[in-house]
C-alpha cells in the first residue's frame, strides 16, 4: 500500500496535564524514585503533544488534574469507550485507584453511557479497539495489571468480540507499551512481550501487522498514537519511526522524555473518545 493510500480519520482525545507529576512510588519497572522528575518540562512536553494532536485535526478534552494523583497523566487507563458506551477502570494498584472516580465523573456528566466495573482493568492501557479489522475487534491484554475475567465483562459491557492477549515481560505491563492501532484494522506490536499463544493468534489475525523490536519497545516506541496516517511517537522511537514509514505511515516525533519516568509515552498520556 503506497503513502497516498493511508488516509487519516479525525478522532476526539482527552487528556490531563502533569501539573502535579511526580514518581513518589515505583509501581512498574520505569519507575524510579530517586531520579527527580522536571515539572516544568514535563508540562511543556505534554503541551506539545497536546499542540500536535490539536495541528493535525483532532480534538483534545482535557481532564483536570488532582493535586494527590501524579499519575493522571496517563488519562488512557481511566476508561475505555467504544460507540459511546464506557467501560470504567479499577485500578490494580491503591495509589492509582481515586483515578477511576475523576474518569468516571467526567464520562457521567456528558452522553456516555458508564458502567463500573467489577474487575481489575486499567482501561485503554490493556484494552485497544480496531473498528474496521473483522467488523470491529478489541485487543485486551492480562497478566500483570488487568484481569482475564475483566476482558469477559469489557465484551459484554461494548458489545465487541474481545482477543484475550497475555503479557509475559514485565517491562511492558500494559497492552499499550507492546501493542498499537495504526490504523483502523492493522496493528504494530513486539511479539516477544507476548506468551506462544499469543503471539500465534496475533500472527494470524494480522498478517500484514509492523513487527516491532526489543530497541523499539524499551524505546517505548509501541505507545504510540496513529489517526490512520500520522502515527505520533516519542523523539527516542527514532527505528519504530522508520518502520511506520517503510510501511507507508507518516511518523510524528513529539519529546517525552519525562513522562517516561513513570512508565508512560504518547499513547499512556492519550485516551481515545469514541462517541
Amino acid at each position: 500500500m503506497s503513502h497516498t493510500e493511508r488516509l487519516p480519520r479525525t478522532r476526539t482525545y482527552l487528556m490531563c496535564p502533569p501539573e502535579h507529576f511526580t514518581v513518589e512510588y515505583a509501581i512498574n519497572p520505569w519507575m524510579d524514585t530517586t531520579v527527580p522528575v522536571d515539572p516544568a518540562l514535563a508540562l511543556k512536553q505534554w503541551q506539545l503533544l497536546r499542540e500536535t494532536l490539536t495541528d493535525l485535526g483532532h480534538t483534545v478534552h482535557v481532564l483536570q488534574p488532582r493535586p494527590e494523583l501524579p499519575d493522571m497523566v496517563y488519562a488512557a487507563n481511566g476508561a475505555f469507550s467504544v460507540d459511546g458506551k464506557v467501560y470504567g477502570a479499577r485500578f490494580a494498584y491503591p495509589q492509582r485507584a481515586a483515578e477511576a472516580a475523576a474518569h468516571r465523573h467526567f464520562y457521567v456528566s456528558g452522553s456516555w453511557e458508564f458502567t463500573d466495573p467489577e474487575h481489575v482493568n486499567e482501561g485503554e492501557g490493556d484494552f485497544a479497539y480496531l473498528p474496521d479489522a473483522y467488523g470491529g475487534l478489541i485487543l485486551a491484554g492480562y497478566g500483570f495489571r488487568t484481569e482475564p475475567v475483566a476482558h469477559t465483562e469489557a465484551q459484554e459491557v461494548l458489545g465487541r468480540p474481545v482477543i484475550s492477549l497475555q503479557l509475559v515481560d514485565p517491562a511492558y505491563y500494559h497492552l499499550d507499551t507492546a501493542l498499537a492501532a495504526l490504523d483502523d484494522r492493522n496493528v504494530t506490536y513486539f511479539p516477544e512481550a507476548f506468551s506462544p499463544a499469543s503471539q500465534r493468534v496475533l500472527a494470524q489475525l494480522f498478517p500484514e501487522a509492523v513487527i516491532a523490536d526489543r530497541a523499539d519497545a524499551e524505546a517505548f516506541g509501541l505507545n504510540l498514537v496513529s489517526d490512520g496516517r500520522h502515527v505520533v511517537l516519542n523523539t527516542e522511537a527514532t527505528a519504530m519511526g522508520e518502520k511506520v514509514r517503510a510501511a507507508g505511515y507518516t511518523p510524528v516525533h513529539v519529546e517525552l522524555g519525562e513522562l517516561k519516568r513513570g512508565g508512560g509515552s504518547v499513547k499512556c498520556a492519550v485516551a481515545e473518545l469514541r462517541p
